[in-house]
């Protein structure tokens, strides 16, 4: 969901008329908006405007009107425009912007200054945005209720209520699959089609929506579909071969994914990356433990490392980081989960020693994102933080989001953690998701309802093939990712090179192909290649967003010069923002305006009787309120909570995974031995261990196997099985435990589960059923 827009003394400055104008094309949205403020204060007001960007918008296009004056920002050659603000009087605002204000995260900001009473000042702002994927299909485009008129009393809206007067607000809507309808948290036009095929629809609010929402439009195209392609035409202004000279095209690949899949295949590469100031508490005296839990979060890290271990598949890949000042790895690079791995890695869990020093989470990243990627093994990373890293808040966010198509991000900051922020901000760019783990929230519980979601059928495989007229090729600029999540969808960009020999052939297609475990699928779509065009060019701007981050992170090799030369006069031109450019504002007369819009930018003009410069940046902010913070998600308070003490370096069957701590008590610590005894493949050893942790002894066990032709280990398995089912009810993270002992008994040959099931129930005094073993 897109984040709050912001206007500075917003209460005193009033909004008067909003008009905006919103295309739609499958799932990119390109806004124009007018907004007209005033200060109704009798006195004069200091302003600023703030606009939360993310990584899927480009503003393109800024300016404010007031009176004669006009301030417009312009893009410039990043050396030019560093240069440029060390003249500009006022970057103070900026400056205190950034480190008083109380928001976070990148926004555009413009200082616009004094605003006498009872004057308007006219904002200008466009942008183009790809749209997230809903569940249920829809394309979501959302407008913050700051920027929309409200009625100063409350009053019923009728049915038959007309258009407001100082509401503007038109969306036009267009796909190659038909529109079929919308959802607006607000009143409407009824929907006109503009097409005969129903390719293209126009709607209109009549009001605000209620109160304080934002309003929430979603958008939904006929039929069931795998991937959508809208094709731009080039700019005639521009040289054919450059990027906006020719043709793009943004393809949205949406893949059906099965929620059963019978051969799940290999499961992925799953990354732990742990504070160590997490583990401070681990070092207090047992009998402490009970007071600590009653102020603080139920902060086991011992125990959330030992059950997301058990509760991983055979054949994927792992790796614990763990990082204060510095930061240590369990293994140079992720192993093959094993029962040998697994052993190894449970031992070294009280290795990790508390650091209260620094916060390294930037190296762990680089060094996770430096090491050669498992081919076929989707990488998810679990990110259990407490501290604040605020100095490196925008370089993490950057090797976030250049690898965000190679990994996810699930994040696990605690209610006493600085770093939520940072946190939210990593899970959303990475499509994971962030759980702040407030006080009486068990981070154990917390951490494995994520990891069902990280073990969820995904798209793997992936890949697209042209079919287009002879003489045309594609380059890619944004290419398809190796693995798409459950839900998700991923959007390419292409750009169609050279000169159809034929001129009559004006249709291309694409074919998507990928993979579900063993399943095969494939989807192929037709598309023209001579579509209509308003000549605003949003999808050109998104692919330059991508391609000059593309070339950035390429480094600027002297072969490579020309090409960054080429790009940067082209992002300058479409006002593209992007690493190698800045933005600086000019502060002009209305009567110079059109010769400024009319020439490329050229800095000598700037210093001209009619023109001054304006503080006008990108800034990140680092605040405290999150720029996200409408889409946090808590979770229910889970009111089972386990404490565990430190693990030694045996195995996991061995005398020391019954020490355990004192404050936990009766079945609560027996059940975190059972666990602690379950192999890597989800079967139990008989063992006096386990008999003891079930409250029987090995004889008993032993004695009631129902027959000789029943292995020991099959009847271990049965009886832990059981018995952990009776906390189901109050311990839903033990799902992956139990789906991983029922596949091993369904893996051996003739294992009679009734018969076993029976004496289970009259050993352990249970009345269990047979869906206990998934049939």
């Amino acid at each position: 969901q897109r984040g709050i827009w912001f206007f500075y003394d917003y209460s005193e400055v009033e909004l008067e008329t909003v008009t905006v104008n919103v295309t739609i094309q499958d799932f990119v949205a390109d806004v124009v908006s007018e907004l007209f403020f005033r200060n109704v204060q009798p006195v004069s007001k200091e302003t600023m405007f703030i606009f939360p960007v993310d990584s899927n918008t480009v503003v393109h296009s800024f300016y404010a009107t007031m009176g004669d004056t006009r301030i417009e920002a312009m893009l410039w050659e990043k050396e030019e425009a560093q240069q440029l603000c060390k003249a500009t009087a006022g970057m103070e605002n900026l400056r205190y912007l950034q480190d008083q204000w109380d928001l976070w995260g990148p926004v555009f900001a413009c200082f616009l200054g004094t605003l006498p009473p009872n004057r308007e000042v006219t904002i200008s702002l466009c942008y183009v945005q790809e749209l997230p994927l809903q569940p249920d299909g829809a394309a979501q485009f959302c407008w913050p209720h700051k920027l929309l008129p409200q009625s100063n009393y409350l009053r019923w809206i009728s049915s038959e209520e007309e258009i407001s007067e100082n509401l503007h607000f038109n969306i036009c809507l267009k796909s190659a699959h038909g529109v079929s309808h919308v959802a607006i948290n607000s009143s409407y036009t009824p929907l006109q089609y503009t097409a005969p095929d129903q390719t293209s629809a126009e709607v209109s609010l009549k009001s605000s929506p209620w109160m304080y929402d934002d309003l929430n439009l979603l958008v939904y195209y006929r039929g069931p579909h795998a991937l959508s392609a809208v094709v731009e035409r080039r700019d005639p202004k521009a040289p054919p071969g450059s990027l906006l000279g020719d043709p793009v095209v943004m393809v949205t690949l949406m893949p059906d994914i099965p929620e059963e899949v019978p051969n799940p295949g290999q499961p992925g590469e799953f990354l732990f990356l742990m504070d160590c100031s997490l583990f401070q508490d681990a070092q207090v005296p047992p009998e402490e433990l009970p007071h600590l839990s009653s102020t603080h979060p139920s902060i086991c890290p011992q125990n959330t490392l030992l059950f997301l271990l058990k509760s991983l598949p055979l054949g994927c890949y792992f790796n614990i980081y763990s990082f204060g000042a510095t930061f240590k790895a369990f293994y140079p690079q992720s192993v093959e989960y094993t029962q040998e791995s697994m052993d190894n890695a449970v031992g070294r869990i009280s290795s990790i020693c508390p650091d209260l020093g620094g916060c390294d989470l930037l190296g762990v990243l680089r060094s996770i994102y430096s090491t050669p990627h498992l081919h076929g093994h989707a990488c998810q990373l679990f990110i259990f933080i407490q501290r604040k890293i605020s100095s490196e808040e925008e370089a993490v966010m950057a090797e976030v989001y250049r690898y965000r198509d190679h990994h996810r991000c699930f994040c696990f900051p605690t209610n006493r953690c600085d770093s939520f922020n940072l946190s939210q901000a990593m899970a959303l760019e990475t499509k994971g998701e962030c759980v702040c783990l407030h006080s009486k929230m068990d981070m154990t519980s917390e951490a494995v309802k994520c990891l069902e979601r990280a073990l969820q059928p995904m798209a793997t495989g992936i890949s697209l093939h042209w079919d287009l007229p002879p003489g045309l090729e594609v380059s890619m600029i944004r290419k398809a990712p190796e693995v798409i999540f459950q839900g998700h969808q991923s959007s390419i960009y292409a750009q169609i090179r050279g000169q159809a020999q034929d001129a009559e052939v004006g249709e291309g297609s694409v074919t998507l192909q990928y993979h579900v475990g063993s399943q095969s699928f494939d989807y192929t779509l037709r598309f023209s290649l001579s579509p209509s065009s308003d000549g605003r060019l949003p999808v050109h701007r998104m692919a330059m967003m991508h391609l000059l981050w593309k070339l950035a992170w390429e480094g600027t090799s002297r072969a490579e010069k020309d090409i960054h030369h080429s790009a940067i006069k082209s992002s300058l031109s479409v006002g593209v923002p992007s690493p190698f450019t800045s933005n600086v504002a000019v502060r002009m007369k209305q009567r110079d305006a059109w010769h400024c819009d009319s020439l490329p930018p050229d800095s000598s003009m700037l210093f001209s009787p009619s023109c001054n410069l304006v503080p006008c940046q990108l800034l990140w902010l680092r605040g405290f309120r999150p720029v996200w913070f409408k889409s946090t998600k808590f979770w229910v308070v889970q009111k089972c909570q386990f404490c565990l003490e430190m693990l030694g370096h045996k195995a996991p069957d061995t005398e020391a995974l019954t020490q355990l701590s004192a404050s936990c008590k009766g079945k609560e610590k027996l059940l975190r031995v059972v666990v602690a005894l379950q192999k890597a493949n989800g079967s139990w050893a008989l063992t006096a261990a386990l008999a003891s942790a079930l409250g029987l002894s090995k004889a008993d066990v032993e004695g009631q196997r129902p027959s000789k032709g029943v292995q020991p280990t099959a009847w271990a398995t049965v009886l832990a099985l059981v018995w952990l089912y009776q906390y189901k009810w109050k311990v839903s993270w033990l799902e992956l435990l139990e789906d991983k002992a029922c596949r091993w008994l369904h893996d051996q040959a003739e294992v009679p589960l009734d018969e076993c099931l029976e004496a289970a129930n009259s050993l352990l005094g249970c009345f269990v059923e047979l869906t206990v073993f998934r049939i």
